[in-house]
């Protein structure tokens, strides 16, 4: 048993107004709602500050919570939607975002199953492994390394684990069997996990990485990690972006 939370800010920098933006005539939000319902999930539901995607929710059915518009992130906003509900300590709250038209339903699935079977940990994640040196050059991709047990060491935008002897002479290739991995941005959480999260001060790490995770790691809890059973495409940030799924879904549609 476990809930998904959708949280959907209407302002973008790149994007405005991306939940609402339509793909192949339903909403973005719309899209990824419907995503989430296809898991195993016992409730999904959007969380919001704007009243426009409240609307818009309501107007395909969806259940939508309204949050306050002071959160810095999404986590914030996950915990306000789970004291709301009513949720225990031990409950587990899957946090999809909102931008993510194209998530698999099995993923949800997957990092919900993780955190259910992993005692030892608070919050589980995802990830894939890196298949070009570009994507591992590139501080907009965020790497992660993870120990035997499966519990995340550390998250960066730089490349990790560098490799020092390969990349002594030249460093625009991939060197073959490197376990390096892309982090997906999708997270289970336990409810005490979030409930403590929201008085815990940004870690200095976060604040370097700009990688909110950080702070989870500082304050000595434990994070699952795995690789996605299946591709997770990329979200949109873009209106490049946007165009891309379009046409993926315009390609699937004929």
């Amino acid at each position: 048993k476990f809930t998904v939370v959708i949280p959907a800010r209407y302002a973008s920098s790149r994007l405005p107004a991306k939940p609402l933006a339509d793909i192949a005539g339903k909403s973005m939000i719309q899209r990824v709602y419907e995503q989430a319902l296809k898991s195993d999930a016992a409730d999904v539901i959007v969380a919001t500050d704007d009243a426009r995607i409240e609307t818009a929710v309501k107007d395909f059915g969806g259940r939508v919570c309204m949050t306050s518009d002071k959160h810095e992130s999404g986590t914030d906003r996950l915990q306000e939607v789970a004291a709301k509900l009513g949720l225990s300590d031990e409950d587990i709250v899957v946090n999809v975002q909102g931008d993510e038209p194209l998530i698999p339903p099995a993923v949800i699935d997957q990092v919900a199953r993780n955190l259910a079977s992993s005692k030892e940990a608070s919050v589980a994640t995802l990830s894939e492994r890196i298949q070009s040196a570009e994507v591992f050059h590139d501080p907009n991709s965020v790497k992660v390394v993870s120990n035997t047990l499966g519990l995340a060491l550390y998250f960066s935008r730089a490349p990790i684990p560098w490799p020092r002897d390969e990349y002594a002479t030249r460093r625009d290739y991939l060197p073959d069997n490197l376990p390096c991995q892309r982090h997906i941005g999708i997270y289970a959480y336990r409810v005490h996990l979030l409930n403590r999260f929201v008085k815990w001060e940004k870690a200095p790490l976060e604040e370097i990485e700009c990688l909110e995770q950080l702070r989870i790691l500082w304050k000595g809890e434990n994070i699952h990690l795995a690789q996605a059973i299946e591709d997770v495409p990329e979200g949109v940030d873009t209106e490049a972006d946007l165009d891309a799924v379009r046409m993926i879904l315009s390609k699937r549609s004929s």
